[in-house]
């Protein structure tokens, strides 16, 4: 029988934001540090944490303004992917993590490269499932957002996909799966994500985030320059049928890396809410050879 750690739900003051987070396994220095995506939240990794707990101290925080975590409302709080890494940050500081092997996806991916660029002596190894850090990735579903970065015109984001509604929310699972796939998928998933979001003031919170997204492509130069020169141990994990987040990006990791192990499975953005038991495998031997490699 396999043996699972128990999960706990936990809160924390932190830059005057009251934090949700998951943890398992034994409290420790060194730890795997779990960053959800839009538009969820810590909820993403229920099927993984209890293996990795008993392997590692794993933390899942909810970013502010996702999940269990306050989400106050513009201008009352400068939302900006910098200024969420600093609160996580903060939190791993006052939970004693010194060290980590970073689990990164969509948008936890540019507050986990802030983390990284910033402190990369504290990274231990690194897990990109689908979040992009090169152009490769950016396909052309991305071409609106872009002409909007550039000149935030009322006609630019007229031409946006709506997204920050329940369907867009439920499209984020779904977009692009065959039927097979999209049965696989709880629908509790999005339910709680949009509940969640839909708090008062959160969707303007949501729209602040994507248009500082512009800013995390602007760092892949400076995010490229990290890997080769600090070339952490990579793992690479994706769902193929994602459609905004391009396989293209495998290969790119593949070009930057010397130490990379990369699995490409028949899943969509949402990759953890079908694969659940084959990705915690993968993280489990993973980590295990990444704290090994710390210890050496």
């Amino acid at each position: 029988m396999r043996r699972t750690a128990k999960t706990r739900h936990l809160f924390r003051e932190r830059d005057g934001l009251r934090l949700f987070y998951r943890e398992a396994g034994v409290p420790s220095a060194t730890a795997v540090v779990l960053l959800h995506g839009f538009p969820s939240s810590s909820y993403s990794f229920r099927e993984v944490l209890p293996t990795l707990g008993e392997h590692a101290y794993v933390v899942a925080p909810d970013l502010p303004g996702f999940g269990f975590s306050d989400a106050p409302p513009l201008p009352e709080y400068d939302y900006s992917f910098e200024r969420l890494s600093y609160v996580i940050e903060g939190l791993l500081d006052d939970l004693g993590v010194s060290r980590y092997v970073l689990y990164v996806t969509d948008f936890g991916t540019p507050v986990g490269y802030f983390m990284a660029t910033r402190r990369p002596d504290r990274v231990l190894g690194l897990v990109v499932q689908n979040g992009n850090t090169h152009e490769e990735g950016l396909n052309e579903a991305w071409d609106a957002p872009r002409r909007f970065w550039a000149d935030p015109t009322d006609e630019n984001r007229a031409a946006l996909p709506e997204w920050l509604t329940f369907e867009g929310t439920r499209d984020q699972y779904l977009a692009g799966l065959p039927d097979e796939l999209q049965e696989r998928h709880p629908p509790e998933s999005w339910h709680l994500d949009w509940e969640r979001l839909s708090r008062p003031g959160n969707l303007e919170v949501q729209f602040a985030l994507f248009t500082d997204y512009r800013h995390h492509v602007a760092r892949f130069p400076e995010i490229a320059s990290y890997h080769s020169e600090h070339q952490p141990p990579c793992l690479v994990l994706w769902g193929r049928h994602d459609t905004f987040f391009d396989i293209g990006e495998v290969l790119a990791y593949h070009r930057d890396m010397t130490t990379l192990e990369a699995h490409v499975y028949d899943a969509g953005h949402f990759l953890l809410e079908t694969h659940g038991p084959e990705v915690a495998a993968h993280l489990v031997a993973f980590v295990q050879d990444t704290f090994d490699r710390a210890r050496a």
